[in-house]
């Protein structure tokens, strides 16, 4: 109880300095899909910002919607993400080679601070990500608000289980795994993802086409892993 306490007061502490915020969201991720619903009630407006590596995904579509229908202050802007300017600039995995410069994730959030005039930003990072991100995360106030880039991260101190009981608790739109693993490490749209890209050919066959012919190197990874099993 005392997580989700500190990490509420933590993001009732930034609605009193202002009343819109951009939120990083992931689609059918789950710490976006927890964030979400704390944020809500908390601002006027969360501008959810999603970062595709292919553009308008039917699956990730439906989850956008599901959101904005449930959180009526809450709309979706579809941006690049900073790997797909990388995979375009160097034409890697098949790709139309086009003259972009690279990103990185504080680029784009400058961007997109720009485009829409929020100034702070809300992002889904925990510390037992990475030792990179726990190493990072402890260095700010509350482990939780880093002042002066106006970045929130309120999930810092919360573990995977801890996010997957809040959605259940909640009632919450049931996040997306790529793969039957059992893990319950958030997924993206990796379009270099076996598990990804079997998923979508599985249950969104239109979105697989979409990806193939922005990544066509997609279909080469399918093909292999069909080989190899048809001759194991």
């Amino acid at each position: 109880m005392s997580l989700l306490c500190d990490t509420l007061q933590a993001i009732n502490a930034l609605s009193k300095k202002t009343d819109r915020v951009l939120l990083f969201h992931s689609g059918a991720g789950k710490d976006s899909i927890a964030l979400l619903d704390m944020l809500s009630p908390q601002f006027k407006f969360v501008q959810c910002v999603f970062l595709y590596m292919v553009k308008d995904l039917n699956h990730i579509n439906k989850y956008i919607h599901w959101a904005e229908k449930r959180y009526k202050n809450a709309k979706f802007i579809q941006t690049p993400h900073y790997a797909y300017y990388n995979l375009k600039k160097h034409g890697i995995f098949g790709a139309d080679e086009v003259n972009y410069a690279d990103y990185t994730l504080s680029q784009i959030t400058d961007k997109v601070r720009e485009e829409t005039g929020i100034e702070w930003a809300v992002f889904g990072f925990k510390q037992n990500d990475s030792m990179n991100r726990r190493l990072m995360l402890r260095t700010y106030e509350d482990q939780i608000t880093n002042e002066p880039t106006k970045k929130l991260y309120p999930l810092s101190k919360w573990s995977n289980k801890e996010v997957i009981q809040y959605i259940k608790k909640q009632r919450l739109i049931e996040p997306l795994k790529y793969g039957n693993t059992g893990n319950t490490k958030s997924q993206g749209t990796d379009v270099t993802d076996l598990s990804f890209l079997l998923w979508c050919r599985d249950n969104e066959p239109s979105d697989l086409k979409k990806v193939i012919k922005e990544f066509p190197d997609a279909e080469r990874i399918l093909f292999e892993y069909d080989y190899s099993l048809k001759n194991s």
